[in-house]
């Protein structure tokens, strides 16, 4: 359906997280994957969306003089949102226990921001899930931390790794928006271009 639509249109996706590239394929659309380094910051006084919005904007604005007539880039920013503040890729090994003793045994919010840009337009939405961990024990934390490095991901975790199926006892919303990319959402705006 997509491929269909897009036939004409250069479809770029600015990001470099396998798990992104991943979903992004199964909207079965042909895109090349383009990085432009950005540095990560926002204004402080931003919450929750704001800062993913702000952030997925920040990505797809790397490109701006560089879009050609049919070029549409698509960027993306995944936080962890818990007790009003937000949880970003951990520095360390010991922050990513941290962050994982935090979530044990209760719930948090995950938000994805999309950047749809073209030369002339440019569309930003976000999805929020909710995810419940059970109580984690010490020896999960570690043994989790360990084998699944998870410092390239928000809140130190992946769903879809051994800690997720462990230990995520509810979802509300979308599981592919916890990984990185409201597919559903995605394709919804793209129909409407």
């Amino acid at each position: 359906m997509l491929s269909e639509k897009f036939k004409n249109n250069h479809i770029i996706l600015g990001s470099a997280s396998p798990r992104r590239q991943d979903l992004f394929k199964k909207l079965d659309l042909k895109f090349e994957i383009q990085v432009r380094p950005i540095i990560e910051n926002y204004p402080s006084n931003l919450k929750e969306e704001e800062i993913t919005n702000y952030l997925a904007k920040l990505k797809a604005q790397a490109f701006e003089n560089e879009l050609h007539k049919n070029d549409i880039v698509i960027t993306s920013d995944t936080i962890v949102w818990f007790n009003n503040q937000p949880l970003e890729k951990p520095k360390d090994k010991f922050e990513a226990i941290q962050m994982l003793e935090k979530l044990s045994g209760k719930s948090h919010k995950v938000i994805t921001s999309i950047c749809i840009k073209t030369q002339h337009s440019e569309n930003i939405f976000f999805d929020t899930t909710i995810v419940n961990f059970k109580i984690l024990s010490t020896k999960e934390i570690e043994y989790y931390v360990d084998n699944y490095k998870p410092l390239d991901k928000a809140g130190a975790y992946g769903i879809q790794e051994w800690i997720g199926f462990i230990g995520v006892t509810k979802l509300e919303g979308s599981y592919f928006n916890v990984m990185g990319l409201p597919v559903h959402k995605l394709y919804e705006e793209l129909i409407k271009m």
